[in-house]
């Protein structure tokens, strides 16, 4: 099955479309090297680019290439320069000039040569350096110029330099390739020099001969010298030789008579040797009997270790063995104690929880019996009379005393000492005292009211009278409280 038609044709056009805008990115993008600055203006403001690209929209902007590059031309003014002693003089020099690497520097030098062809360009700076080489000729002498080239490279360099910093220029090097004149100035000034170089060479050369003979008069005696010494040296050399011969067969005999008599103490050394073997061999004989009682006696000793260990593992197998299953019989009723208790302990807890439910209950229902309870009682204090409250207090009074005298209850014994004072000593003193407080009991219950007992009494209906009946108006409860109280 083929491709259709028409996604071959979408496909062709939309390679189509990427080589279009690939081809317009790459004439939109413009790079600069590291030997020139893309100068960039417009709509961004002036951009100084080096080393690297940058995109220039169309019609908004523009750029323009500025070489940083090396630049080398001659100054040679046409006209004479005048030295400082009046001379005219041709130089010819030789300067290397570029522009500054800054941005700074870029940027002045592309507003003064920007837009200049490069012989505008060294035509302009030409002019410059030959006006400094003017000024500089005129403040020296022609030996000056002619032997001091350097000095003069020195001052051009510094003189020049804060006039090309203004162009955004630096001067490399600047060299005088050559120092002429008309009049033969130069060549009569070195003309002394080589007279005197000549004269020095003369007699240079006759004091060379002079010193070339006696060289040659010390290196003759120094050969006869030499000569009597090599046949000093060669008898010497020969009687050293001879002496030599004589101590070398001196030596031979000597080494003779020491090899005969070493090897007759060998052969001594050798017979004294074949007897001590013979004492060695019979001595290992002895150690290898030693030998062979000592691993019956080892071997007597695991014997014996073997029946310890066949006990050790007799009284393991017969006691230790019975007493890890009873360790491990007394661990199985420990565990099974332990699960007893905590069956015990969820039973009781769930019996707790039970009876804490139903004490609940019981709690909420005696709550709720004693608050009807209360209902019948207050229904019941509206009927009471005199005699009844009397009869409440008295019946309470008891109690009272009780709750008073309940910290007797915590003494275990007492010990009374007589002093002697009749009825207020004793037994009697203690009776006294409870006696006292039950008679306080009155005054308590007016504190703490803050009602008199005989007020109470007073509101309190007699026996026999009726309790009166509410009433919804206020007068009518207010005229039968003032009859209860009138009675």
């Amino acid at each position: 099955m083929g491709i259709p038609t028409d996604l071959v044709v979408i496909g062709v056009l939309a390679v189509l479309a990427i080589l279009f805008l690939m081809a317009m990115f790459a004439r939109l993008y413009r790079k600069a090297g590291p030997h020139e600055a893309l100068i960039v203006y417009g709509y961004r403001k002036t951009r100084i680019v080096k080393g690297s690209g940058t995109i220039i929209f169309p019609m908004v902007e523009s750029a323009r290439l500025l070489s940083l590059e090396l630049m080398s031309f001659d100054v040679a003014p046409q006209q004479d320069l005048y030295t400082k002693q009046g001379v005219a003089v041709t130089v010819e020099a030789v300067a290397q000039i570029k522009v500054k690497s800054d941005p700074e520097s870029i940027v002045t030098a592309a507003e003064q040569f920007l837009t200049k062809t490069d012989q505008e360009r060294e035509g302009l700076i030409r002019l410059v350096m030959e006006g400094h080489l003017r000024g500089i000729i005129g403040q020296l002498t022609v030996e000056e110029i002619v032997k001091q080239p350097e000095m003069v490279s020195d001052r051009m360099r510094s003189t020049c330099a804060d006039d090309m910093s203004k162009m955004g220029l630096e001067v490399i090097s600047f060299t005088i390739k050559e120092v002429r004149d008309k009049n033969e100035y130069i060549t009569n000034m070195g003309r002394p020099d080589i007279a005197r170089i000549r004269r020095d060479a003369d007699v240079a050369a006759a004091e060379a001969e002079r010193d070339t003979a006696i060289k040659r008069a010390l290196a003759q005696r120094e050969s006869a010298v030499a000569k009597a010494q090599a046949d000093q040296e060669r008898v010497a050399a020969e009687t050293a030789s001879l002496a030599k011969q004589a101590e070398a067969q001196r030596d031979l005999d000597i080494k003779k008579a020491q090899f005969l008599e070493l090897t007759k103490r060998q052969q001594a050394q050798a017979d004294k040797a074949y007897e001590i073997q013979t004492n060695v061999m019979q001595q290992q004989v002895v150690a290898e009997q030693v030998k062979v009682q000592q691993v019956e006696k080892l071997e007597q000793v695991k014997v014996q270790d073997a029946e310890i260990a066949r006990r050790e593992k007799e009284l393991i197998a017969t006691v230790l063995k019975q007493a890890e299953i009873e360790r491990q019989r007394i661990q199985t009723l420990a565990e099974a104690e332990k699960a007893r208790l905590m069956a015990e302990a969820e039973g009781k807890a769930s019996a707790i929880k039970q009876q804490g439910e139903a004490e609940a209950d019981i709690i909420f229902k005696k709550g709720e019996a004693e608050a009807k309870a209360m209902n019948v009682k207050a229904e019941a204090y509206q009927e009471y009379n005199q005699a009844a409250v009397v009869d409440k207090l008295i019946t309470g009074l008891p109690e009272v005393v009780k709750a008073l005298a309940s910290p007797l209850n915590n003494v275990d014994k007492i010990t009374i000492v007589s002093t002697g004072n009749g009825d207020a000593a004793g037994m009697n003193k203690i009776t006294g005292d409870i006696a006292k407080m039950a008679a306080q009991v009155p005054a308590l219950f007016e504190t703490l009211s803050g009602m008199q007992m005989s007020e109470l009494f007073g509101r309190i209906r007699n026996i026999g009278d009726k309790a009166p009946k509410p009433t919804l108006d206020g007068d009518g409860g207010g005229d039968a409280k003032a009859k209860g109280a009138g009675r």
